[in-house]
């Protein structure tokens, strides 16, 4: 494990240039005071750290030492890259193992394709508490829709709206987001921003002219901001639930908020959970079948005694 940290030190200073001892151990996740036995340790090993003592010091490379650990491609460290936000690597607990190979993989490029390759990656956020699953529609236009995403092209859509007909529309995109099983292109329609699900294209055709795409964009905060503005409109739902230690944690992340938890018993927890309105509390409680019992509210308990009940006569 010290060797793993020692490189992702050398790494973490290769690529953001002078950090002090309280940056770099908040990144490696230690003390301070392990970060200056690192860094001794480095020194011993003929490592060129110095320090720089100061308001703004901290500790950093000498000029031109440079670290070769990858013969990555400009595309292949593009793809890994743009998988950085995935939560993939945290629903496997490898989240610390995953962000130490991308400050590798982020060191070892040259310069220029450092920059195209974060260019990429930020135009994909994907959401913590989620899974990349196999989609069903949105496969087939969703590497279309990358591409223009990635080299910057307008697009021709056909996009159906809930109980709607497909209209269609030239969209300059912005980017891509994955939240909850599903895709949605950010992309600004006549001016305005949008989001589509790619559930709903029926047809995407990439046009030669460049997307207008202004360049303080921040999917994040989109999401943020799109999923605050879902929440006002609806009417949340407050549910009192047992749920088993091991899989509070996946009910915690598709949530709007926890206001309280206690311990129950060996096995389980009590938590006091908001859902965003009835549809979200009844998704996430059926998805996630008898690992969970709500006590309250009744009406909440009830419909979901009913679901399973008809389930089980389908199945008799």
């Amino acid at each position: 494990m010290r060797a793993d940290r020692l490189l992702s030190l050398v790494l973490l200073l290769r690529n953001r240039g002078r950090m002090s001892a309280s940056a770099l151990a908040r990144e490696l996740e230690v003390s301070p005071r392990t970060v200056l036995r690192d860094i001794d340790a480095l020194s011993s090993a003929g490592i060129p750290v110095y320090a720089e003592r100061g308001r703004d010091g901290g500790f950093e490379l000498l000029p031109g030492f440079t670290t070769d650990l990858t013969g990555l491609t400009l595309d292949e460290a593009k793809a890994l890259l743009a998988a950085g936000s995935a939560a993939t690597s945290q629903s496997l607990g490898m989240a610390p193992a995953f962000a130490s190979a991308m400050r590798k993989v982020v060191a070892a490029m040259p310069d220029a394709h450092r920059a195209a390759a974060t260019k990429v990656a930020e135009r994909i956020f994907v959401t913590q508490g989620t899974w990349l699953s196999d989609p069903d529609q949105a496969d087939e236009y969703l590497g279309l829709i990358q591409q223009a995403v990635f080299v910057g092209r307008r697009l021709s859509i056909l996009y159906a709206s809930r109980g709607a007909a497909a209209v269609r529309r030239i969209v300059d995109p912005l980017g891509l987001i994955y939240a909850s099983g599903r895709w949605y292109l950010v992309a600004m329609d006549a001016g305005r921003e949008r989001m589509y699900r790619l559930e709903r294209i029926e047809e995407a055709v990439e046009l030669e002219e460049p997307a207008h795409r202004p360049a303080d964009i921040d999917l994040a905060a989109i999401w943020q901001r799109r999923r605050a503005a879902f929440r006002a409109r609806t009417e949340p739902v407050v549910a009192d639930v047992l749920v088993r230690v091991a899989r509070r944690d996946d009910l915690v992340e598709r949530v709007f908020g926890v206001r309280s938890q206690s311990v129950f018993d060996r096995s389980r927890v009590r938590v006091e959970v908001v859902f965003g309105d009835r549809a979200h509390a009844h998704g996430v409680l059926w998805a996630m079948g008898d690992d969970v019992e709500v006590l309250e509210p009744p009406d909440l308990r009830t419909e979901l005694r009913s679901r399973a009940m008809r389930m089980l006569a389908r199945y008799e």
